[in-house]
């Protein structure tokens, strides 16, 4: 079994939800709950308590009712049905498949310098979502964030500042991070990334670059 480390917040699963994601956030949300059973399970109970809900009241009013859900869901899992978001063989799973029309292999890399390739999936405007392929070893330009970016790993792993993500891990970035993620060695890292603004890059070269790159 997976061992993931780095969770959905609740405020996204509720969103989730509720169904006020962009597409682009949705299809990340969802590819990470098919990798992780304890967001699986927090979503079950948000969607028990009552997606709809959930934009009108605050988290701190739900999270009662969540917990006894989540309590209820132990004794009788078979309440929650969260059988369309298991993960199918191979390293995608399956919502990410249904975007790509297959796994790994079926991904149309292209090009963005230093060996990094990406692959911008189709979705709504509101938001931006790509596969990424970073070398192993390699280094990600510094930047920061003008909105939210969600990177979930599917293969290998990074590290950023004193966090580590591999597998199923998903980090969330704000206005207020700037980082620099490196790949570990031996492996190349395969990510999913949405974003709902452009980045902020540090350096000349990668802000010259990103507007042909769309980042």
């Amino acid at each position: 079994m997976t061992q993931i480390n780095h969770h959905l917040t609740d405020a996204l699963l509720m969103s989730y939800a509720a169904g006020t994601l962009p597409e682009a956030f949705n299809l990340v949300v969802a590819s990470h709950i098919s990798l992780c059973d304890e967001c699986r399970a927090r979503l079950g109970a948000f969607e028990a308590v009552g997606g709809g809900l959930l934009t009108e009241i605050g988290e701190a009013e739900v999270m009662a009712d969540v917990e006894d859900v989540l309590a209820r869901a132990e004794a009788i899992d078979s309440e929650i049905d969260m059988s369309g978001f298991q993960a199918e063989a191979g390293i995608f799973p399956r919502a990410l498949q249904e975007y790509v029309g297959g796994d790994l292999s079926a991904v149309r890399w292209r090009p963005v310098g230093m060996g990094v390739k990406q692959a911008i999936l189709k979705t709504s405007k509101s938001a931006n979502v790509r596969l990424l392929y970073i070398p192993a070893g390699a280094q990600m330009p510094d930047h920061g964030h003008r909105g939210t970016e969600l990177t979930l790993v599917l293969r290998g792993a990074f590290r950023d500042q004193d966090e580590h993500f591999a597998r199923g891990d998903i980090e969330i970035a704000t206005e207020a991070d700037a980082h620099t993620p490196i790949a570990d060695e031996g492996v190349a890292c395969i990510c999913l990334a949405a974003t709902d603004a452009p980045l902020k890059f540090q350096g000349l070269v990668p802000r010259i670059v990103q507007k042909f790159v769309r980042i």
